[in-house]
């Protein structure tokens, strides 16, 4: 390699070997308990918000919209359906970049 104008030696390719290895080392020493845990929080939020936002979108239709459907059921179940789509989409990216 060529030396820099103040005469110093890059050493980018020793820099990035070094970097990729501990990315590498960092990766598989992993605690599964704790990944595992860290997945399940992240499953649990993904589910738990759009359900309970649509428990509350689904209240405030009732009270505008009085009738024999139930909206806060409705939206409770699309709630959990986009909560599961989400969980999912996040665990199959993740899934991914192992």
């Amino acid at each position: 390699m060529s030396s820099n104008d103040d005469g110093r030696e890059p050493d980018l390719e020793a820099t990035v070997g070094h970097k990729a290895e501990r990315k590498h080392r960092a990766r598989s020493t992993r605690d599964p308990v704790l990944y595992w845990v860290g997945m399940f929080g992240l499953v649990g939020w993904a589910v738990a918000i759009p359900t309970v936002l649509g428990v509350f979108v689904g209240r405030w239709l009732d009270r505008q919209f009085t009738g024999q459907a139930s909206w806060t059921i409705t939206m409770l179940l699309l709630g959990v359906a986009l909560g599961c789509l989400n969980a999912w989409y996040w665990v199959r990216q993740h899934m991914r970049h192992e």
